[in-house]
């Protein structure tokens, strides 16, 4: 499965939108690390990636351990060329 820039915008401005919710309901780390850490468990629910495909982040995980596995989930799965950085900013610096 693949997905396109369109869908990853759409995701990534709906777990914006939400974003307050989110962080008062999901107290795991810094607004930062959550956003991410959201981000990273749709795509692995919304490319239904199996365990074998799911990043295993070792130790305690940050805002650049979730960044890096969500630049993997995405690595090969794009379904054109596009920068996933400018979404991924805008995640962590509202």
């Amino acid at each position: 499965m693949s997905i396109s820039e369109a869908e990853f915008e759409h995701i990534c401005d709906g777990i914006y939108d939400d974003r307050e919710t989110i962080i008062k309901y999901n107290p795991i780390g810094t607004p930062e690390e959550i956003m991410l850490w959201m981000l990273m468990n749709c795509l692995v629910a919304y490319l239904s990636l199996t365990e074998m495909e799911t990043p295993v982040l070792t130790g305690k995980p940050n805002v650049n351990t979730y960044r890096d596995a969500i630049i993997y989930i995405l690595n090969d799965r794009k379904s054109g060329i596009f920068d996933e950085q400018p979404y991924l900013d805008r995640l962590v610096n509202p």
